[in-house]
């Protein structure tokens, strides 16, 4: 706040990854636990389902590539459906660490599944693939 106060570009850049890194944390760990529920699982249903058929052609489809995005992440961060405004379109992605889907992409996140070790660690052990087969159940 200061540094914007003042005008110190410097000190506001030298901000900037701990900025992407908890305020990232913050807004991805927000979303992920508001789509998670103790009675979660199956397909959507409405306009979500039928965006889902249109991008992806089957719930199926959109599962199996959204798993292996999240698979495919080195390290620690994130596996996205996020919608592209632009192209008015649902999108995969992926995101390393705690970078935020919309301010590193500019997707607006609709489902964010944490594919950092702490997730799943104590419960999967390292085996990510295993936590992304249950997570659709949650």
């Amino acid at each position: 706040k200061e540094a914007l106060a003042k005008g110190d570009v410097t000190a506001q850049v030298s901000l900037q990854p701990a900025l992407k890194f908890n305020g990232g944390g913050h807004i991805n760990h927000t979303i992920f636990w508001t789509n998670l529920s103790p009675n979660g699982g199956g397909e959507p249903k409405g306009e979500l389902m039928e965006a889902i058929k249109r991008d992806f052609g089957s719930f199926a489809n959109f599962k199996e590539k959204l798993t292996a995005v999240s698979v495919g992440v080195q390290g620690s961060g994130w596996g996205w459906l996020g919608y592209n405004k632009e192209q008015g379109r649902l999108q995969i992605a992926a995101c390393a660490n705690q970078d935020p889907l919309q301010g590193t992409t500019g997707l607006i996140p609709l489902l964010g599944i944490d594919v950092w070790e702490h997730a799943y660690y104590l419960q999967y052990k390292n085996v990510r693939p295993d936590y992304l087969k249950a997570i659709w159940n949650v």
